[in-house]
C-alpha cells in the first residue's frame, strides 16, 4: 500500500526538484546533467580492498547527486528511478565495453531485508531495472539478475571504517541456489547506487567467484566481473576521470 501511494502521489501532487528544490519539476535540467551528463569516473577507494573489481561511476556523490539518491532511497521518490537508472546505464557501458550482441547481466548488490522493509521498496533493484531498460533502448541486450542474497545479518555500515566494513560484509552474500548457471548467459556486472569503501562490492564479487567454482563446467564463457555504481564520494585522488 505504501509503494502504491507513493507512485500515485508522485503523479498528482506538485513536486520540487530532488536535487536543488526548484519548484514543480521532479529533476531539473541542471541536476540531471550533474547526475548523468558528465564523464564516467573510474573509482578506486583508499585503501582499496583486495578482490574489489574495477568500478565505474556515473557521478561524484555530492550536492545534487547525493540529494537525488537519498530522495529515491530514503524518501520514496520513485519517479527518480528512471534518471538514476539512466546514469547507472552509462557506468555499466563503461564497465563492460565490447560487443553489443553479448547480453549484460546486471547483478544488484542486495540491501539488508530490514532496510527494504523500512523503506517500502528495494531502491537498488529498482534502479537496476531502470538501467537495464535504458541499455535495451540503445540496442544493448541487458537484464537484471537478482541472484545474490544475504545469508547472515550485517550491521548498519554507517559510522564504520573501511576495515570494519570489510569484516562486517565478509561472508554475508551468496548466489541463490540453482542460479549459478544463469551467470554464464552473458557478461555479469555488479551494480549499486553508491560505493564508499568498496566493502559491499568486494563481498559481492567474492560470492560470484564462489558460484563460479561451484559450477565450473557451466562458466566456460564467464568473464572477469566488473562493477558500476551511480556515484562515488568526491573529491578524492582515488577517483579518475576516463
Amino acid at each position: 500500500m505504501r509503494e502504491w501511494w507513493r507512485e500515485i502521489s508522485g503523479l498528482v501532487l506538485p513536486v520540487d526538484c530532488a536535487g536543488c528544490g526548484r519548484r514543480r519539476t521532479l529533476l531539473c535540467a541542471r541536476c540531471a546533467r550533474a547526475l548523468h551528463g558528465g564523464p564516467v569516473l573510474r573509482a578506486r577507494p583508499v585503501p582499496e580492498p583486495e578482490g574489489l573489481p574495477a568500478v565505474h561511476a556515473a557521478a561524484a556523490y555530492g550536492d545534487a547527486v547525493r540529494a537525488v539518491i537519498l530522495a529515491h532511497k530514503e524518501r520514496g521518490s520513485l519517479g527518480l528511478a528512471e534518471p538514476l537508472g539512466r546514469a547507472l546505464a552509462g557506468a555499466v557501458r563503461a564497465a563492460a565495453p565490447g560487443s553489443g550482441a553479448v547480453p549484460l547481466l546486471l547483478v544488484p548488490v542486495p540491501s539488508a531485508p530490514h532496510a527494504v522493509r523500512a523503506r517500502g521498496h528495494d531502491a537498488g533493484r529498482r534502479i537496476a531495472v531502470a538501467a537495464a531498460a535504458a541499455l535495451r533502448r540503445t540496442g544493448r541486450p541487458a537484464q537484471v539478475l537478482p541472484v545474490l542474497r544475504q545469508v547472515r545479518p550485517v550491521a548498519d555500515q554507517a559510522g564504520l571504517g573501511a576495515p570494519e566494513r570489510l569484516a562486517n560484509m565478509s561472508g554475508s552474500l551468496r548466489v541463490r541456489a540453482g542460479a549459478d548457471r544463469l551467470l554464464s548467459d552473458g557478461v555479469p556486472v555488479l551494480v549499486d547506487d553508491v560505493m564508499t569503501t568498496g566493502a559491499s562490492l568486494t563481498e559481492a564479487a567474492r560470492a560470484l567467484s564462489a558460484a563460479r567454482r561451484r559450477a565450473r563446467s557451466a562458466f566456460a564463457g564467464f568473464v572477469q566481473v566488473s562493477a558500476a555504481v551511480v556515484a562515488v564520494p568526491p573529491p578524492s585522488p582515488a577517483i579518475n576521470r576516463n
